[in-house]
């Protein structure tokens, strides 16, 4: 079996630990149609990204201001609209597992709306939140995951990512940072190690780090 060992773990948020998809693609959509865009191309890039970065690839000519405020309309929206957010299978006992182990939540959402789906999922808030608040730059930029290893006190190479979008991939990527891609949405990217979700792992946590197994037939 495929074996990956790390002294901590991080975890994007949105289609890793909570599906929140469809809330997204409401929200998405919703904003898409008020400008005559295509809500589907627009959702569809939207994953692991800032908002107002989504903005300012479909409306280039807009300023950066106008998109930081819109941006925090949608995230507001957002967290008002729980509807169908769940966790991804296994993220409970999984979060459960690494009590022990330094992990973090790097996210592109805000930290209330980080609070607010964490919640709507019933999952336990990590030790160290990393959210937009926190960065200049988002994925697929590394800041994120480079900012939750120093507070952890972890050098980048001892950690692992999981991740479900080309975005969060490529900000592990590029902080040096292994990382599991999670969900069919990774898969589509042909991460190095992938599984469906959490149900697919096993996990040991001997003093000072932690053992991630991948099951065979699904890495």
């Amino acid at each position: 079996m495929p074996l990956l060992t790390a002294r901590a773990v991080l975890l994007d948020m949105d289609g890793t630990l909570v599906n929140s998809d469809a809330a997204i693609e409401r929200t998405w959509l919703r904003w898409a149609a008020r400008y005559g865009l295509d809500g589907t191309y627009v959702y569809g890039i939207s994953h692991g990204r800032p908002g107002h970065e989504t903005m300012a690839e479909v409306l280039p000519d807009r300023s950066r201001e106008l998109n930081l405020a819109e941006s925090h309309e949608l995230t507001l929206a957002e967290a008002a609209d729980l509807d169908g957010v769940i966790p991804v299978p296994g993220a409970s006992w999984f979060l459960a597992a690494l009590a022990s182990v330094p992990h973090a939540l790097v996210t592109s959402a805000t930290d209330a709306l980080a609070r607010a789906r964490m919640g709507a999922a019933g999952l336990p808030l990590p030790p160290v939140l990393v959210t937009a608040e926190q960065v200049s730059a988002g994925k697929p930029a590394p800041e994120g995951f480079l900012a939750a290893a120093a507070a952890l006190g972890i050098d980048p190479a001892d950690c692992v990512a999981f991740e479900d979008s080309a975005a969060g991939l490529a900000s592990a990527k590029a902080a040096g940072m292994r990382a599991i891609g999670i969900g069919q949405r990774a898969l589509a990217l042909q991460p190095e190690l992938h599984v469906r979700d959490f149900n697919d792992l096993r996990l040991q946590t001997p003093p000072g780090g932690v053992r991630i197994t991948v099951a065979p037939d699904q890495a």
